[in-house]
């Protein structure tokens, strides 16, 4: 076996993590600072150290993590290292239970549920319970599962789960709790496990007095990669199979924990120190990733935090341009912008697949995704479907579609299919009794068939939510807003866990039906997109190069020559929902920081000025644009010709604004004040009028 001179692979940072890991470490990796490097390389240092591979615990979050560490301390040691237990949370707690599971009362031969199988045993238990979750507005099984998993998961009693997450569900609590005792029970009956099973039961046998003595002493080093992201359960199991030698190595960085929607507790990296008194910290600064420029602007962000590790990452690459902030008039001007610069970069020879553009909430998308298709730019969306493939849109388009068609035969299915006690069997007899009408206002307004009790009151609910609908005609925003309020948003807290999301998207859907002339066009530009979309799908296979539009969360771990963080408004970004939400503001802030740290070398910081249903409301910047010192951006401020000039302007006012009639002003505000009262503008020290080139030369 070849000898790894370790330091000349690593950098001092790096080699004292390797070479001095022993006992209780914390090591806090700054973005993009090596640490899969840092992590492999300790791997095979404890290996060539005479450290049996087999006493080797490395738990990650994902198997193409594990899989990609494991194939490079192969490649290093030049032989096998199958024998290292690495795998995620999950993979090992499955492997340890097949060797006891009958210290938990389960066979070896046990089952795995994946979610579809436990949302099959979860409606059969509430159909024992006699639960008809459509007759009374019930949570779905992938709500209450959801709801369950992430009791377990933080280990927070499943009434306060409730409570604090689904208050509009308390009035069930107590039949909550009974489903859950059911589905503990059956499943134990059954010799099946979920995947919260697994780790439920890893624990449990890690805490019986001989096995887990047994296993904790098998594993004489436990490593922990992204320890940041770790739930209360898994912080435990770490705790519990490396208490025998307590050689237990975690890696991780609070500055990138933006994962507590799904249970992940940031509190488990921070009181690590705390947890284990002989703690050793290591640091690793050095950030191969982005230029010095962009990593100012990430130090500064972050060091309005208060509950963290204080550090601050140094940058090797050489200096480079300065972040730009660009304040645009609304949102179809914020993607007009991104699309043109995505195009005259790519005159530069910079490949699309080069590129991204990241954003808070999937609703923010939709505005830049049209832009995209018209001016025929290829991209992948991470994240989730493109804005109008997703079910909840296609449900409101469908609500506005029968209004406006009433011979709408597949629209009528699917609003039909989501009414309580319809089932696809009544939908059918109602359509075959609506055909012929002349429109949907005498189809609610009469019994167009008679149906059976269990199906009436979803009818009934329905036509009163259609007559609401159909006041609102002709203009599409209003229809769509009065769907919304009119028992689709209770459909969607019913329905979904992310339910809040949805509303989000709707409320974007209505915002940007707003902008049409008439509902007839809204329909059609729709139906366009549709039609769009589906050639693009039949290309894809041939498309090799596209870019990445992307959710914060999904873009954690990946990074970009260029990124785009768009709708960086005040109430978007950070998220109204988050601010309300204890220590809200410090994860969104964290958000931002991962947002900021996947930009190699350029990095647009954009927002509309103006937003809201009647394009007329003013949006302040993001705090986190404004808490940042002005010397570390560039800005450009864009006006549309329609913003430019406000009717109640001062005549003194206008005077400092110019315009022309090929394109949009670009305000060029020297000391980068950002004008926190926009229907007052600002005096700045320079406003010249340039063409529509400007913007991609700038």
């Amino acid at each position: 076996m070849a000898h790894i001179e370790y330091a000349k692979e690593l950098n001092q940072e790096q080699l004292d993590v390797v070479l001095h890991g022993d006992g209780h470490c914390l090591v806090l990796a700054g973005a993009g600072s090596g640490k899969t490097r840092t992590i492999t390389y300790r791997v095979a240092y404890l290996i060539e150290q005479g450290i049996d591979p087999a006493c080797i615990l490395l738990l990650t979050f994902t198997n193409k993590a594990s899989k990609e560490m494991l194939h490079r301390v192969s490649g290093l040691m030049s032989s096998d290292a199958s024998r290292i237990w690495g795998g995620t949370f999950h993979s090992i707690g499955n492997r340890i239970l097949r060797q006891y599971a009958n210290i938990v009362g389960y066979t070896s031969s046990f089952s795995i549920l994946d979610s579809e199988d436990a949302h099959a045993l979860l409606k059969s238990i509430m159909k024992e319970l006699h639960i008809d979750v459509k007759a009374r507005r019930f949570p779905s099984t992938n709500v209450v599962h959801s709801m369950i998993s992430f009791a377990v998961n933080t280990l927070t009693p499943l009434s306060s789960v409730i409570e604090e997450k689904h208050p509009h569900f308390i009035e069930f609590t107590g039949q909550l709790e009974e489903i859950s005792r059911l589905y503990i029970e059956k499943k134990r009956l059954s010799n099946a496990m979920d995947f919260d099973d697994l780790l439920v039961n890893f624990l449990n046998v890690l805490q019986h007095l001989a096995i887990g003595e047994r296993i904790a002493h098998q594993f004489s080093h436990v490593l922990v990669d992204e320890y940041q992201d770790t739930n209360a359960l898994q912080a435990l199991i770490v705790q519990a199979v490396g208490r025998m030698h307590k050689n237990v190595l975690v890696v991780g960085d609070d500055a990138q924990s933006i994962y507590a929607f799904r249970g992940a507790d940031v509190r488990n990296i921070l009181r690590f120190p705390n947890r284990f008194s002989d703690t050793r910290m290591f640091k690793l600064l050095v950030n191969y990733r982005s230029v010095p420029e962009i990593l100012e602007l990430a130090n500064e962000s972050l060091s309005h935090n208060t509950s963290q590790f204080e550090k601050e990452l140094r940058a090797v690459k050489a200096r480079g341009s300065k972040p730009m902030i660009i304040a645009c008039a609304s949102s179809a001007q914020e993607a007009q912008y991104i699309a043109e610069q995505i195009l005259t970069m790519r005159t530069q020879n910079i490949a699309l697949a080069h590129m991204a553009v990241l954003f808070r909430s999937s609703a923010h998308s939709q505005t830049l995704e049209f832009e995209l298709l018209k001016r025929d730019i290829p991209y992948e969306y991470r994240g989730g479907k493109k804005f109008f493939e997703r079910a909840h849109i296609k449900d409101v388009v469908s609500y506005v579609r029968v209004c406006v068609n009433v011979s709408d035969e597949s629209a009528w299915l699917r609003v039909l299919n989501i009414q309580p006690g319809i089932g696809s069997g009544t939908a059918e007899k109602i359509i075959a009794g609506i055909r012929g009408s002349v429109d949907v206002q005498s189809v609610v307004d009469i019994d167009v068939v008679r149906l059976p009790k269990r199906a009436l009151g979803g009818w009934k609910d329905f036509c009163k939510s259609v007559h609401t609908v159909i006041a609102q005609m002709p203009n599409a925003g209003y229809m769509i807003r009065a769907v919304l309020a009119n028992g689709y948003s209770e459909y969607l807290e019913r329905e979904y866990p992310d339910y809040k999301d949805r509303i989000e998207d709707v409320e974007q859907l209505a915002n940007f039906a707003e902008t049409a002339i008439d509902v007839i066009s809204f329909l059609s530009d729709i139906a366009l997109y549709d039609e769009s979309i589906s050639g693009k799908n039949k290309q894809a296979s041939h498309e090799t190069e596209r870019i990445i539009l992307s959710t914060i969360h999904q873009a954690k771990g990946l990074e970009w020559d260029t990124v785009f963080i768009m709708h960086l408004a005040d109430q978007s970004f950070p998220s109204i929902r988050a601010m309300n939400e204890l220590d809200g503001l410090e994860e969104e802030r964290r958000l931002f920081y991962v947002a900021v740290t996947r930009a190699r070398r350029k990095l647009f910081l954009t927002y509309p000025q103006m937003g809201g249903y009647d394009g007329f409301t003013f949006n302040s910047p993001s705090i986190f644009l404004e808490e940042v010192p002005s010397r570390l951006f560039e800005r450009i401020n864009i006006q549309e010709d329609g913003m430019r000039k406000k009717k109640d302007m001062q005549d003194e006012e206008r005077e400092h604004w110019s315009w022309d009639a090929d394109g949009p002003a670009i305000e060029v505000d020297t000391y980068g004040d950002f004008k926190k009262t926009p229907s007052v503008w600002k005096k700045s020290t320079s406003i010249k009028q340039m063409p529509k080139s400007f913007l991609s030369e700038y």
